[in-house]
């Protein structure tokens, strides 16, 4: 029976924190493998925004193939598979198993990168509009929602700030209780009484799509349980989110009562050789946020593995360069070559492109 691969580093999710930590350990001279099942949330954006030389009419899918283009041209080792289980080695605790569906390997460091799930509105139809009219993060979309009539469907005192947020790019607002009771605390009542909100109480039955544009369709409006229609350019779903922490808890990693992954400010867990970066950590649901993240938990798994400097109480150094042959043989083809993977400056968009004379 042929043994499992072994790497230095093993991060599970490929988003923009996961794909992050695992670039700086792979250039930072580390054997890298990185395992995501597809479908994340950074993946099914239609436009990504706020991402400072990334154009928004890029999606979330694009950035997410060219991004895996990218790892592999630095050697990193992709699965496209899910991660089931993460676990220490018996025989050898240094090492963790980390078993998906198709794949078995061993690592000296995980990092888990696995994100959340929102909590979907109870409106059927509406989750297929997800980054076509229906939105989740208030930072990343607000702009391009200025202007027009927006909603904010939730009954919290989280959604209530969302649609009190929303008034300063538009006046138009409309709060979406859906047929549930508002739970807001007093103070919160008090300022969506004082603000110009329309607070709706009947429940949205359906989403209204506009006629399809390229082949996809984005959502025009809602139509509620009494028949009237509300036209929207767009809006938010504020349900919250669970915390994609099964990994971690059976590692037994410290979580926050939330669910969020508690680390410290290198983004180690409480589990020795674990760390955790990204959406899985704190919610934030922002792209850039999550690329810090993973630039921190892939400085800290080198600092962890290193060879050099050496402690000066040892009598043997070790031969130098600590990087692998194989390794240092690929950094030389990209380096020497030219070879790049990336968004290039000439604004052509490659996968692998060799270096020009011209």
């Amino acid at each position: 029976m042929t043994p499992p691969p072994k790497y230095e580093v093993a991060v599970v999710g490929a988003g923009p924190a996961g794909s992050t930590a695992a670039v700086y350990a792979a250039r930072l001279g580390h054997r890298v493998a990185l395992l995501d099942a597809g479908g994340g949330r950074h993946e099914a954006v239609a436009r990504v925004h706020n991402l400072i030389g990334v154009s928004p009419e890029t999606s979330g899918a694009e950035l997410a193939d060219l991004t895996v283009e990218q790892l592999i041209g630095y050697g990193v080792d992709f699965f496209p598979d899910a991660v089931t289980g993460v676990e220490r080695v018996a025989t050898d605790p240094s090492r963790f198993a980390v078993t998906a569906d198709r794949a078995d390997l061993r690592a000296e460091r995980v990092v888990l990168a696995t994100g959340f799930t929102d909590v979907e509105p109870d409106v059927s139809g509406l989750e297929q509009f997800a980054g076509r009219g229906v939105h989740y993060c208030v930072h990343c979309d607000a702009y391009t929602l200025g202007d027009h009539p927006v909603f904010v469907l939730g009954h919290d005192d989280h959604a209530a700030n969302v649609a009190m947020l929303l008034l300063n790019v538009t006046a138009d607002v409309d709060l979406l209780l859906d047929g549930a009771d508002p739970e807001w605390s007093d103070d919160t009542a008090r300022q969506v009484e004082a603000h110009p909100l329309d607070v709706v109480e009947t429940p949205a039955e359906a989403p209204v799509p506009e006629a399809p544009t390229e082949g996809d369709e984005w959502l025009r409006g809602l139509r509620f349980e009494d028949g009237s229609v509300r036209e929207y350019a767009g809006g938010f779903a504020v349900y919250g989110r669970s915390y994609n922490h099964d990994l971690a808890r059976e590692l037994g990693c410290e979580l926050h009562e939330d669910g969020a992954v508690t680390v410290d400010e290198d983004r180690r867990t409480s589990v020795e050789g674990v760390y955790a970066a990204g959406d899985l950590t704190h919610g934030q649901n922002q792209t850039t946020i999550a690329l810090g993240d993973g630039a921190y938990a892939g400085i800290a798994v080198h600092r962890d593995l290193r060879t050099f400097p050496v402690a000066d109480e040892l009598a043997e150094v070790p031969e130098a360069p600590a990087m692998a042959d194989d390794l240092r043989a690929r950094m030389r083809r990209v380096n020497d070559r030219g070879m790049t993977v990336g968004m290039t400056p000439d604004r052509d968009v490659h996968h692998v492109r060799e270096g020009d004379d011209d």
